[in-house]
């Protein structure tokens, strides 16, 4: 018989080793390309990350500082008579004393004595108010103080100002920038790290407004939330998974409880509206509305958690418990629940921390009031982190840009740190079967 491979003109046919390596050069290229596709969307997504991070510090680090001038101020008691406290002249004073500072300056014209005012923060007089009111005998005595200046002059020592735009479309004149600059020549002025940014509450004056009431209302809002989502989620997940029958209805359960856990926040803040306030009379504004309403966004999201984690559990340690004769209670609660509890608190930490940064159902009970002292109880008036964000992003004053972009960053640290922690936890208790 003829051999046709061999034969005169026949083609020759690739063996089946040349096949296997042509397919594996193929996979091997196609495995290549993904994972370079995969490096590239992690790229992007870093870059993008980088971005924002990189946007927000380079707009918000300089409301972590702030202008200040030192100022030897006289107590005069005929401004500040000792029988009209806590009235007086105390913004006279102030201005009297810092016109003092400034050579050529003519403190008997009324228009200048205004503009001098204005160099410093309206919350300067306040000061002085309350050491005076503290102390009467200060008055009749020179004292020195280290008070902020007006958002204009911050604006301007930190170079957000621009010195060579025309004088009549800046917000500092030529004559107030030469103020500024004797002031600095003379050692007055300092820029130390703005505390206030952490201790005051929120002002119509960006030099003066601070995250302490948003920050106290976040904490009675997470509290409650907290109070709530914690014990109803981990019941409830504990009966769906460890005691509800598997029927129509506890399937019914199940699929709404994942559909909650994907409806927009927006929804829940209409439904907090309608019935917390509309209906049950609740304080509007109040964090305790605001931790109710939190806490039916985050109940869904430690359900699903902690049912992932007692599924977690192998079998086997509940057939061991059940063999040695526990009931099917001390079951769950004295082996399975421990054993799953790292991973219940990590569900719960990032439920929280999504909580924390929800913004719309919170607008929508109205924590975007202006809100000039923290609440001392989750019923009083009072706005949270994102809120206070939506109103200085709001404002128009030029002040409050860095001061949002400083906000963001301060609620990002938070987040972070929750994040953090519900690692921490994971990786400390967590057991691998």
């Amino acid at each position: 018989m003829t051999d046709i491979t061999n034969a005169p003109g026949a083609s020759a046919r690739p063996s089946s080793t040349d096949l296997v390596a042509a397919s594996l050069k193929a996979r091997h290229r196609k495995q290549k390309r993904l994972q370079w596709i995969g490096l590239g969307a992690i790229s992007i997504a870093f870059l993008m990350l980088f971005i924002l991070v990189g946007s927000l510090v380079s707009t918000g680090w300089q409301a972590f500082t702030q202008t200040h001038v030192t100022l030897d101020v006289y107590v005069d008691p005929e401004e500040i008579p000792e029988a009209r406290l806590p009235r007086g002249g105390f913004d006279d004073a102030l201005a009297a004393s810092l016109g003092k500072m400034l050579p050529g300056v003519d403190m008997s014209d009324r228009a200048t004595a205004r503009a001098v005012e204005q160099v410093l923060s309206n919350g300067a007089q306040f000061e002085l108010r309350d050491k005076v009111v503290a102390d009467p005998a200060l008055i009749g005595q020179t004292i020195r103080m280290t008070v902020p200046v007006s958002d204009p002059f911050d604006q301007l020592n930190k170079g957000l100002i621009d010195r060579d735009t025309p004088e009549q479309n800046r917000r500092v004149k030529n004559n107030e920038i030469q103020w500024f600059d004797d002031l600095e020549a003379e050692g007055a002025i300092s820029k130390p790290f703005n505390w206030a940014l952490f201790t005051n509450a929120d002002s119509r004056f960006p030099e003066l407004a601070g995250l302490k009431g948003a920050l106290v209302g976040s904490f009675w809002a997470l509290l409650t939330c907290f109070l709530i989502s914690f014990p109803l989620g981990i019941g409830s997940a504990i009966y769906l998974e460890e005691f509800a029958p598997k029927n129509k209805l506890s399937d019914f359960i199940e699929v709404n409880i994942n559909n909650l856990a994907a409806v927009p926040s927006v929804v829940f803040g209409l439904l907090a509206l309608a019935v917390f306030i509309g209906w049950f009379g609740l304080p509007r504004s109040a964090p305790f509305v605001g931790g109710l309403t939190l806490a039916l966004m985050t109940m869904p999201t430690i359900i699903i958690a902690t049912r992932a984690a007692l599924k977690a559990v192998p079998p086997s340690i509940r057939e061991a418990a059940l063999g040695l004769g526990a009931s099917r209670q001390q079951v769950v609660f004295q082996h399975v629940l421990p054993l799953a509890m790292p991973g219940i608190l990590t569900g719960t930490i990032i439920g929280l921390a999504q909580a924390l940064g929800e913004t719309a159902p919170l607008l929508l009970i109205g924590m975007n009031a202006f809100i000039t002292s923290a609440a001392s109880s989750p019923f009083e008036s009072a706005t949270a982190l994102p809120t206070q964000i939506f109103i200085w992003a709001d404002s128009p004053e030029r002040g409050f840009v860095s001061r949002t972009s400083a906000a963001i960053l301060v609620l990002l640290g938070f987040l972070v740190m929750m994040n953090m922690v519900a690692i921490y936890l994971r990786q400390k208790f967590e057991r691998k079967w």
